[in-house]
């Protein structure tokens, strides 16, 4: 089990250093590919009314002449030990971790990830817990109930779940509950879990709702069709002839054999949203990272889009090596491959 871990640990670790290359290249290597010189990428840091003399000096100064693999060197430093931006008209100071500084705002820019980082964790949290609980328990019930009346209902509703886009019923849940009927928070209406918790999870249920509506239809869909494939297994039946439960039948041997396929997903789909859920933020106007992220694309903040990038790398990769350990919970077997 140790070996196992360390293996999945290392390759952690290379993946994280293959992303950090592979975002660095999109940024700085493909630009100058495509013909961007170091100039046109140090006019991003200037004013509009500096001359070319001024826009070579602060090229100079950035390093943006410098070797693609020194800058790539210099860039990951910076997140380890912090950086120093000199771009002619004075020296920035960017602390560690330092993910790089927004020339736009004049601020490094890992205090407005960790800033906005519990609102976009309080949203992933909460609609997690709801569609896992929802979309498991219905594709059971639809499992050991199937050709059901239930079963037709509850795989219609998971069908326009899944077919129907965030911005579509997120906006659907605004105007209806929110300022048609009044029930739930609007939108932008987010309290920190500190200040009152109680206020927290009234602000985020109609977010967490409609995020989980999503996801939990194709929660639905895939656990029943485990379920149905796990059930007809002849281990099953051994166990039932055994004279076991069938509440432990369903549990222990066929739900506990279904769940593979949802660690993953859920692995992947709660990663996916710590690193910012775009649309869904948008929507209701949470201020979490996925609007950060919306923001920097639309003012081509370069420094903010990188560090939102590399942050909701981390998140991926963390959550594919939490899955391969829970793989060796779940079945054993995985601990040997």
């Amino acid at each position: 089990m140790v070996s196992y871990i360390l293996r999945r640990l290392i390759g952690a670790l290379l993946m994280l250093a293959v992303v950090s290359m592979a975002t660095f290249s999109i940024f700085f290597v493909v630009p100058r590919l495509a013909g961007v010189s170091s100039e046109d990428m140090a006019n991003r840091y200037v004013g509009r009314a500096a001359t070319a003399e001024t826009v070579t000096q602060v090229a100079k100064k950035l390093g943006l002449t410098d070797p693609v693999v020194v800058q790539y060197g210099r860039w990951v430093k910076g997140i380890f030990v912090g950086s120093e931006y000199d771009y002619g008209t004075g020296v920035e100071q960017c602390p560690a971790p330092c993910f790089g500084y927004s020339f736009v705002t004049k601020k490094p820019v890992w205090p407005d990830l960790v800033d906005r980082f519990p609102v976009t964790l309080s949203l992933a949290v909460g609609a997690a817990v709801i569609w896992v609980l929802a979309g498991v328990s219905v594709g059971v019930l639809s499992a050991l109930r199937r050709g059901s009346f239930f079963d037709r209902a509850a795989m219609i509703v998971a069908l326009t779940g899944v077919s129907l886009p965030i911005f579509f019923t997120g906006i659907v849940a605004l105007v209806v509950f929110s300022y048609g009927l009044g029930i739930t928070a609007p939108g932008g209406a987010y309290v920190p879990f500190t200040e009152n918790p109680v206020e927290w999870a009234y602000s985020l249920l109609l977010p967490w709702i409609t995020l989980a509506f999503l996801n939990a239809a194709a929660y639905a869909r895939l656990t029943r069709a485990g379920m149905l494939e796990t059930m007809g297994e002849d281990y099953i039946r051994t166990a039932r002839a055994k004279g076991l439960k069938e509440s432990t039948v369903i549990v222990k041997h066929g739900l506990r054999a279904a769940l593979t396929p949802i660690v993953t997903i859920f692995g992947l789909d709660f990663s996916i949203l710590i690193g910012g859920a775009l649309l869904t933020e948008n929507v209701f106007s949470l201020q979490g990272l996925g609007k950060y992220a919306t923001a920097a694309i639309a003012a081509q903040d370069l420094p903010k889009i990188m560090g939102f990038v590399m942050l909701a790398a981390f998140f991926i990769v963390l959550a594919n090596l939490v899955v391969d350990l829970l793989y060796a919970v779940v079945d054993p077997r995985v601990r040997l491959t």
